[in-house]
């Protein structure tokens, strides 16, 4: 595979079989599992442990929603990839403390691990190839539960987010597919603060954020006044809700991001589909069910459908209980394969 990525042979680490009935070209969805994709997470009792895959691979089995979809390997995705989004010195920081398995990435809340630089780039590396087949029409729309790390910033790792990957897709499909207008739409409890600022004066990225006010919940940012700056003013729609926003609050904010993107008329959707925001979650306060995830997820493929030939990827994002991941996801897949 070109681009930077280099293909590994993922079937002993797989999580389920290959659909390999489902890999002709034109599938109605790819979906992204295996053990090295699940082995981003943190060890002794971080919030964002490595349990997430199973969850998700439990419950998609469970609804045999798998034998619908296309499941595929990532590939891990090589430094010049990463370094799209990311500073050399950043990066070369990340594989230092990876050999030592020991130190933090960030201030406190990031912790190195042995092979965490492996495991964040096949999260870089699933993301890309998501959407190279998306735009080479290998499949219609893909899904992979363990992205959406949102929170990183060029030069560091912030909030459990160590590459991240929605804003090295961004760059990904601008210099490999020449796709310049790209809509992010998140729906994670926490604001896509990585996200924002990479591309606050960036008028073809559109940005749609609806989560937890951020004068409650980390990182403290999203305000309804932060539109986007200089020639992109006007082009980010943040949506702060109240802690204990609920269904109801979160559909009657919806409008406001289905009519902002289907005015800007992006090439690309990609959807941060994080599972904090669901009731129950440890570290936040919003309540929502999966309807929402599922509704969000319904709306966003009828707006690709209708502006950039169906091409959406959904990226998993947080979630730090694993009934709401599995619910979360799940509920995403099956609107993602209507």
């Amino acid at each position: 595979m070109n681009g930077g990525h280099s293909s590994t042979a993922a079937a002993p680490n797989s999580v389920v079989a290959p659909n390999r009935a489902k890999g002709s070209a034109g599938a109605a969805l790819c979906i992204y599992m295996d053990k090295r994709l699940g082995g981003y997470g943190f060890p002794e009792g971080h919030p964002f442990g490595p349990w997430r895959m199973d969850a998700f691979r439990e419950a998609l089995l469970a609804a045999d929603l798998h034998e619908r979809a296309q499941v595929r390997h990532p590939p891990t995705a090589g430094r010049e990839i990463i370094e799209y989004f990311h500073t050399s010195g950043y990066v070369e920081r990340v594989r230092r403390l990876s050999a030592l398995g020991e130190g933090y990435l960030d201030s406190g809340d990031t912790p190195a691990f042995p092979g965490v630089y492996e495991a964040a780039a096949t999260v870089v590396g699933a993301v890309t190839d998501a959407l190279r087949r998306v735009m080479e029409g290998c499949c219609r729309r893909a899904f992979v539960p363990i992205a959406g790390l949102h929170h990183a910033h060029r030069d560091r790792a912030s909030g459990f987010c160590v590459f991240n990957d929605c804003a090295i897709a961004v760059e990904f499909l601008r210099r490999e597919f020449q796709i310049r207008r790209i809509a992010y739409v998140d729906i994670d409890a926490h604001h896509g603060d990585g996200v924002f600022y990479a591309f606050e004066e960036d008028p073809d990225l559109i940005f749609a954020d609806i989560h937890e006010d951020g004068r409650y919940l980390f990182p403290g940012s999203g305000s309804a006044s932060e539109s986007g700056k200089g020639p992109a003013q006007g082009s980010k729609l943040n949506i702060p809700l109240p802690p204990g926003a609920d269904d109801n609050a979160f559909l009657a904010a919806w409008p406001q991001v289905e009519s902002f993107i289907r005015q800007a008329q992006p090439e690309f959707i990609l959807m941060q589909c994080g599972a904090d925001s669901i009731a129950g979650d440890p570290l936040t306060h919003l309540r929502y069910t999966a309807q929402s995830h599922r509704h969000a997820a319904r709306s966003l493929c009828a707006l690709a459908d209708s502006l950039c030939q169906g091409r959406i990827v959904g990226l998993g994002g947080g979630g730090y209980r694993r009934e709401n991941v599995a619910a979360a996801w799940t509920a995403v897949v099956a609107s993602f394969l209507e």
